[in-house]
This record gives structure tokens, sequence and C-alpha cells, in this order.
């Protein structure tokens, strides 16, 4: 059986368009600035691509949080994060706000007050804005990837 060997469609958006990149790298300082933790930005990253189904980021993802210091037992549960007793509960918090923003057409009312006050719980005004921003960010990412059909691995 041949195997194919999986082409892009396009170079990556954020790489073809001047300034693209920096505008993206831009949002994702505001979100530093804004004082969410590193590795919760990397496992709503990592949440919101197995959504999404972007190859490129659930590749790229562990890889960022092992460079964190995160454990395989983690990286590997983000997927069932709610089955696994690994997570804070501000981080379930912000897992749960990701996946409700990852889908919202999936539901009458994408983002219930329960998630959003659940995760306003643990965030205060401006690390929630940076979260929602987070979220937004990898999305669009996910966007790029899978649209363009990016593929895992290959490092730009």
């Amino acid at each position: 059986m041949q195997t194919m060997i999986p082409e892009a469609r396009l170079t990556n958006p954020a790489l073809l368009l001047p300034g693209a990149m920096d505008a993206l790298q831009s949002l994702g300082k505001v979100v530093q600035r804004a004082g969410v933790p590193a590795k919760t930005v990397e496992l709503i990253a990592l949440r919101a691509s197995q959504i999404n189904g972007c190859g490129v980021c659930v590749v790229q993802h562990p890889k960022i949080l092992r460079k964190l210091g995160e454990t395989d037992d983690r990286i590997f549960a983000v997927a069932a994060w709610r089955e696994a007793p690994y997570f804070t509960e501000a981080e379930r918090a912000a897992l749960a706000l990701t996946e409700a923003v990852t889908r919202l057409a999936d539901r009458v009312d994408p983002v219930p007050d329960e998630i959003w006050d659940e995760a306003a719980r643990h965030y205060d005004e401006e690390t929630l804005a940076g979260l929602v921003l987070a979220i937004a960010n990898i999305n669009v990412w996910n966007r790029f990837n899978v649209t363009t059909r990016q593929v895992a691995g290959q490092e730009w």
C-alpha cells in the first residue's frame, strides 16, 4: 500500500501576508501581559486544536508544554480533562471556556453563564480577557492550518 505524502494547499497565510505574523505574535504578547499562565495558554491551545482537528497544533503544543515542564500524563489527558484528576479548578474552567468558545455554533447558548461564571471565579477581569483572546488566537491558527492543510511536524 502506497502512503500519500501530505502537502499544504498554500503557504500559511500568517507567513504569506506581510504583517500577519507580527499581528498574531503581538496578540500572544498581550495575553502574556494579561497574566494568563503560560501552561494554561498551551493547555487551551491543545484542547481547541484537538476539537478543530489541527494536526500542526496538536503536534506543536505538547512540545511547548514539555518545554514548560508539563508532565506527559497531563498532556495526554487534555482530550479527556473532565475525567482526569490532573487539572486544577482554574485550568478546568479555562478548558470548559475553551470548548464553549471553540464550538460556538453547537448550542443555542454558546457560552452559558455557568461556564462563564466559573471562569470568572478563577480569573480576574484582565486575565479573563486575556484568556478569551488566547482562545480566539488559537482558533485563528487552527483555521489557517486546517483550511490550507498545513502538514503536522513540518516546522516553518
